[in-house]
């Protein structure tokens, strides 16, 4: 692994179709290789509009399998490039079972692994449990040329325990394609205290665990009640930024210092420190 590497998150909006935002994603991942980043990750869901404001049949057909059409076309970008490519699709695993997946490519185009969505919401306008069956792949990190990859998903950002399971198995950079937005009726205070904890608690786990971490959400208004907010960023293992985007289309780069995790480590031996004997109730659902 090199001791610097530089890495990209590209922040999108929705275009017109399928086919023309897979040109979009496409585009946005060429931007970020002539920029220099040699890792580029994309938002959650980013083939297809966010389709879970609401509960439509329907939408499962727009669904695919893996291997398919959007990662072939994903995997020449990353084999043409020379570059770890981060994506996010719907996967149709078999019929009636679906899920959201986040997929990695290494650098020759092949599939280096894929992440299934383990934490579901269903909140106002995230209707997730109609569409995604939980993912069964558990928390493991995705090798790659660059590193290895601890990939999570939008909603599993908020459980410190997916984190640390991924830092545990090794990962070297924790990685979050993500959807996240306003409800349009919310007060603007409101949206701040919202936006303010998700960043708030993604960098927690960035310090908590040493790694340096890549937040990279949608953005722009695609339903009358849900406008995704943005605010990409991407951090060091203090949780120091590197780069954060707005509520604006943007590419985000940095460059990330792969050797500094184990010098922190050293002063900060959070790992060494945890008290396993004393942990059994975290299987619990609650304690009483």
């Amino acid at each position: 692994m090199d001791n610097m590497i530089k890495v990209a998150a590209v922040q999108q909006a929705y275009r017109d179709d399928k086919q023309a935002n897979l040109k979009h994603n496409i585009e946005g991942v060429r931007a970020a290789a002539a920029a220099g980043a040699k890792l580029v990750v994309l938002p959650e869901l980013h083939t297809t509009p966010y389709f879970c404001t609401a509960q439509d049949t329907a939408n499962f057909d727009l669904a695919e399998p893996v291997p398919g059409p959007a990662t072939e076309m994903l995997g020449r970008c990353a084999a043409e490039l020379k570059v770890v490519l981060v994506g996010s699709i719907f996967e149709r695993r078999a019929a009636g079972v679906y899920h959201n997946t986040a997929v990695v490519f290494d650098t020759d185009g092949s599939l280096a692994g894929r992440y299934r969505k383990m934490h579901i919401p269903d909140d106002p306008g995230y209707n997730e449990k109609f569409y995604f069956t939980p993912g069964d792949l558990g928390f493991q990190p995705i090798r790659t040329s660059l590193g290895t990859l601890g990939v999570l998903v939008c909603w599993d950002q908020w459980f410190p325990e997916a984190a640390r399971l991924m830092a545990m198995a090794g990962a070297d950079i924790l990685i979050y394609p993500t959807a996240i937005g306003w409800d349009t009726r919310d007060t603007e205070a409101e949206r701040q205290r919202q936006l303010e904890a998700w960043v708030t608690v993604q960098r927690g786990h960035a310090i908590a665990n040493n790694l340096p971490l890549i937040a990279c959400n949608r953005v722009g208004a695609e339903s009358a009640n849900a406008d995704f907010w943005g605010n990409s960023f991407i951090c060091g293992p203090q949780g120091e930024f590197l780069a954060h985007a707005q509520t604006d289309a943007a590419l985000l780069t940095a460059e990330l210092d792969m050797k500094a995790s184990e010098r922190l480590r050293r002063i900060w031996p959070y790992l060494r420190d945890r008290r396993i004997d004393a942990y059994q109730d975290l299987s619990k659902r609650f304690r009483n």
